[in-house]
């Protein structure tokens, strides 16, 4: 998956396994070599970010990435029924879910429609610990002053646990060593995923594009595919 992120950055997609013979290999079973969970934002397209064809990811997504019942539920169909072997769970920046919960907390914001406020409640606990308490106590959010890229990042961190807290059968699979859980940002304007949060693989590491030591064992890239699924 690293390497297909690299040739997208890079300009180089090789756009593999999307051809007629793949679509009738496919026709019978799928063997996803991931289940991705990430935003439904139309610049997150994962099988472009990542250079990969069809049957490759399992993909599951709503806006903001946000947890429900049904994502857990699709999730853990990719674990116990396709066996994939990472959770990647991809957020981004200039998300439009976590721009609209950090401006529903303002004083005065117009309140949304009833669905959308359901869709970001999750987000709005990661608006309020990135602003902060004032003295007296109150949060009081400036959305013109809050850093949507950090409230993003800590709504990153809050739904990978949650994953986790929701699902045992996720929970154990990762506990067990048989699972990796990495949640991971995307950044929109050079296309590079910068790992944020890595579960079930020893030791944790970071992005691709930080160092060469790191880039080797990153967990995106030890990931089990078959050949040139990268």
């Amino acid at each position: 998956m690293l390497r297909g992120n690299q040739r997208f950055v890079a300009g180089e997609p090789r756009h593999p396994r999307q051809d007629v013979e793949r679509r009738n290999e496919l026709a019978a079973e799928q063997k996803p070599l991931a289940a991705l969970f990430g935003c439904s934002d139309s610049r997150l397209a994962a099988e472009i970010i990542f250079d990969l064809g069809l049957g490759d990811l399992f993909v599951v997504r709503n806006a903001g990435q946000v947890i429900a019942d049904s994502i857990i539920g699709s999730l853990e169909y990719g674990v116990a029924v396709l066996g994939v072997k990472l959770i990647l769970v991809l957020g981004h920046d200039e998300c439009g879910a976590v721009k609209a919960a950090i401006q529903s907390q303002a004083p005065g914001a117009e309140r949304l429609p009833p669905h959308i406020e359901h869709l970001i409640e999750p987000i709005i606990p990661a608006v309020r610990r990135i602003v902060g308490p004032q003295p007296d106590g109150r949060v009081l959010v400036d959305p013109s002053t809050t850093d949507a890229l950090a409230v993003g990042r800590e709504h990153l961190r809050d739904t990978v646990a949650e994953l986790l807290q929701r699902s045992p059968l996720i929970a154990d699979a990762v506990a067990a060593g048989e699972l990796a859980v990495v949640g991971a940002n995307y950044r929109l304007a050079d296309g590079t995923v910068d790992s944020d949060v890595v579960l079930g693989i020893d030791p944790p590491q970071l992005s691709p594009y930080r160092s060469e030591q790191e880039r080797t064992s990153s967990p995106l890239q030890s990931v089990s595919t078959a050949p040139d699924a990268e």
